[in-house]
């Protein structure tokens, strides 16, 4: 195993004696919870500290902004920082996106979702492309 993977902290979502294990990294789940969230219609983009805006502007796309996971045995909790468009509401968007990233880890890693919460960090006012 390389250095990098040694450092990440991952799951085992499947254990079968006989054929070997299914292990998955936080990273990946804050990636998928990531991009479910920008599917959503309303949604401009996901909202990152300073850092990661920096690494954005450098070309270097973090896939996992605006997204901490935290894996307990049995469920996991999810925090998304959000950027919304001008005119959408933010209940009903906010609702589609907890809706939107449950079913997409639920359904790519089997985990069970136990929190989806929300910060809008702004309102875009400019319709993102």
């Amino acid at each position: 195993m390389s250095k990098e993977s040694n450092n990440r902290n991952t799951y085992k979502i499947h254990e079968n004696g006989q054929i070997g294990e299914v292990q998955i990294a936080d990273e990946v789940v804050a990636i998928i919870a990531g991009l479910a969230a920008t599917e959503v219609e309303g949604v401009a983009s996901m909202a990152g500290n300073i850092t990661n805006e920096l690494v954005s502007k450098l070309g270097m796309k973090n896939l996992s902004k605006g997204v901490k996971v935290a894996v307990a045995p049995g469920s996991v909790t999810v925090d998304l920082a959000l950027n919304l468009e001008f005119g959408y509401s933010i209940p009903v968007v906010s609702a589609k996106v907890q809706d939107k990233v449950k079913s997409a880890i639920e359904t790519m890693t089997g985990l069970n979702v136990s929190e989806v919460n929300i910060r809008i960090a702004s309102v875009s006012m400019e319709k993102s492309n």
